[in-house]
């Protein structure tokens, strides 16, 4: 049980650490965007940009990237509503969120799961020129801690689980 307080410990002083940019007003502006990104219009808009590409090579990547999100959604939801963790708000005293979440719960972050599932679907099928969603996705997942909606822990396994998800499609889909 200690080790759980301590990582919980961890995950507070992390968290308050990146609160403090809400100071920033630009800044704060650019990474509620970047959270934007991740509401899922890119999990939409990449796969559909290259089935316009390459009807080809693009159809089969817009099918693997149906297939695996309507997998990754019910674990998604199944995960969040049995675990129920609350959010930073809801249990850190004297903290505010700078967004209203869609939903209750935090664990594990939806948006930093779908982020990297997507990533890694994309690297995993057109090779390493790919590689910079992955940027795209850490900074998806930065934006919701830094927005007070989620703690690092619930990023971190929200890109275990998109990542471990898109290898496994992957592999199983080839």
């Amino acid at each position: 049980m200690n080790v759980i307080n301590d990582v919980y410990k961890r995950d507070v002083q992390l968290l308050r650490w990146c609160v403090k940019s809400h100071h920033y007003k630009r800044f704060i502006v650019f990474v509620r965007a970047i959270s934007k990104t991740g509401d899922g219009y890119m999990q939409l808009i990449l796969p559909t940009f290259f089935l316009i590409q390459d009807a080809h090579t693009g159809f089969s990547f817009f099918v693997l990237v149906a297939i695996a999100f309507a997998i990754e959604r019910p674990i998604y939801f199944v995960l969040k509503n049995t675990l129920k963790r609350r959010r930073p708000p809801d249990v850190v005293p004297h903290f505010f969120s700078l967004v209203t979440p869609a939903d209750q719960f935090s664990f594990p972050s939806g948006h930093t799961m779908a982020a990297f599932l997507l990533a890694g679907l994309t690297v995993f099928h057109f090779g390493s020129a790919a590689f910079p969603l992955y940027a795209w996705a850490i900074a998806v997942g930065a934006s919701r801690v830094i927005l007070g909606v989620h703690f690092p822990t619930d990023i971190f396994a929200g890109a275990c689980l998109g990542t471990t998800i898109a290898y496994l499609m992957t592999y199983l889909m080839v």
